[in-house]
């Protein structure tokens, strides 16, 4: 079932709190799901999964890890009771999402997503060039076909969840729905 954000805001200060025994937060790069998925895990006391992490390998940012063996401790770590899990690919949330008990996705305009991503600067060991790749890739994000990173690709995903789920536009909405669900857990 699909509620606007506004919507989602009241039912979360109506103690649905058991809707988010296990949460996927996606987006776009630069959205700012790292940021929600740490704030909701410390308020939910919920474990934290950043799909890079899994990704990637250690200290070495954009140094892919086998495909198999990701998908697999993607799955695994989706197993457990509660989790906050965040990212950017959809191959990866096909992993857990029987398992889903809330979605949330996180669609800002592109523009908004690459300021983000300058202000926050090189992460993870990357490199200048490394660094241009990924803002070109965000700016891709609406454009990009056949890729499990694509708005295309997130929008069937979160159209086929049947459970709960939220989207939401804008960083007045993130920041509200945070709030929202730290005022519930209170």
């Amino acid at each position: 079932m699909f509620f606007s954000q506004k919507q989602e805001i009241q039912m979360v200060g109506r103690a649905r709190m058991e809707n988010f025994r296990r949460t996927l937060i996606f987006g776009n790069g630069g959205t700012g799901t790292t940021w929600m998925a740490r704030e909701l895990g410390a308020i939910l006391n919920r474990q934290v999964i950043h799909l890079d992490d899994v990704r990637w390998m250690p200290g070495h940012y954009g140094v892919a890890r086998d495909n198999q063996l990701v998908f697999n401790e993607v799955a695994e770590a989706g197993q457990a009771d509660t989790w906050v899990m965040e990212g950017v690919y959809g191959w990866l949330a096909k992993a857990v999402l029987p398992r889903i008990t809330s979605l949330i996705w996180i669609d800002l305009p592109v523009d908004e997503c690459i300021a983000n991503v300058r202000a926050r600067g090189i992460q993870g060991g990357g490199s200048e060039a490394s660094f241009q790749e990924l803002i070109n890739w965000i700016r891709e994000y609406r454009g990009r076909e056949n890729s499990s990173t694509s708005y295309e690709s997130h929008y069937k995903l979160f159209d086929a969840h049947a459970g709960t789920k939220v989207l939401l536009k804008s960083r007045s909405e993130v920041i509200s729905y945070v709030e929202a669900v730290r005022a519930a857990a209170a």
